[in-house]
């Protein structure tokens, strides 16, 4: 198995890695700094600015899939800078990507692109899996226009799997890590009242997910990216401090996060309910499906 991925050095990328070597796959990343990239993860790679230049033909022909995880990282202050960075490194840098999936002889097999749930928007409680329609703002927006780039490979013979990332459970990066200060020092608890769901993934299932929608022609168009359990802002708290063996009753009010986030702070406080409903209905079984256990092994 033969495999290229981006964005390879970010929290997702070790674990597909990791979970590829064990396969015997021959993997290669695209990096705008390949030395880096080499010595951190022991792999071929190839240097690609993904903003300027379509992606180098070499690091994509004969490929049995492609693993598409670059953009600007989501959790910051939405400026309009820091917008229009995060949803043209998602659009350009797709277009960029199958502009070099078009060149290259003979052309990959698939494409494994990241989306992200936020592309339903804020919906409550209601239950979303893939058959949902996108929501409104900016990023269900962004979303919808990164999809619609990577489904441009579908017109040159490509299968398409666009996973759409929960929250990611891992004690290193992501939301668990940004958690992590506070509800170690006692301090952490539930957000803008708690009721408002988290839809989350142990890393090892999102990276298993990834695999799977690798090495199975059967998967194709969108994918839940979450675990089949969705619990609240108020469930999750409670469980992160159990693991912790500590409290987690105080509150954070949700102007709070808007003052120091901005509309970014939509995220966490209106959050949504996803369901893996393709995922299950594939065959998956996820290794980390209640969260409890899944938050102690993320700390271990």
């Amino acid at each position: 198995m033969r495999v290229t991925l981006t964005g390879a050095t970010g929290l997702i990328g070790p674990a597909v890695i990791a979970k590829l070597k064990r396969r015997d796959a021959e993997i290669t990343v695209l990096s705008r700094d390949p030395d880096r990239a080499r010595r951190v993860l022991g792999v071929e790679a190839h240097g690609w600015s993904p903003m300027d230049e379509p992606a180098p033909t070499e690091a994509l022909a004969g490929r049995d899939a492609v693993v598409h995880l670059a953009g600007e990282e989501v959790a910051q202050r939405w400026s309009s800078s820091a917008k229009q960075a995060i949803r043209d490194s998602r659009v350009i840098g797709t277009r960029n990507l199958i502009a070099g999936m078009k060149a290259a002889q003979p052309r990959p097999a698939a494409i494994i692109s990241s989306s992200a749930i936020g592309i339903y928007g804020a919906r409550h409680e209601e239950p979303l899996d893939e058959d949902a329609p996108p929501g409104y703002g900016f990023l269900a927006e962004t979303c919808v226009q990164w999809e619609e780039e990577a489904q441009r490979a579908a017109e040159l013979g490509l299968r398409v799997v666009c996973v759409r990332t929960g929250v990611v459970l891992d004690a290193q990066g992501g939301a668990l890590a940004k958690m992590l200060p506070p509800f170690k020092m006692g301090v952490g608890g539930p957000v803008a009242g708690g009721h408002q769901y988290v839809s989350w993934i142990h890393l090892d299932d999102l990276a298993g997910i990834i695999v799977s929608a690798i090495e199975q022609e059967s998967w194709s168009g969108p994918v839940n990216g979450t675990a089949p359990d969705p619990v609240t802002n108020r469930e999750l708290s409670k469980a992160l401090g159990k693991a912790l063996h500590r409290p987690a009753v105080l509150p954070v009010p949700g102007f709070a996060l808007r003052l120091l986030y901005g509309e970014m702070a939509e995220i966490v406080t209106t959050g949504q309910r996803v369901l893996p409903a393709k995922a299950l209905v594939l065959g998956y079984e996820f290794e980390h499906p209640r969260l409890q256990e899944a938050l102690e092994s993320a700390l271990a």
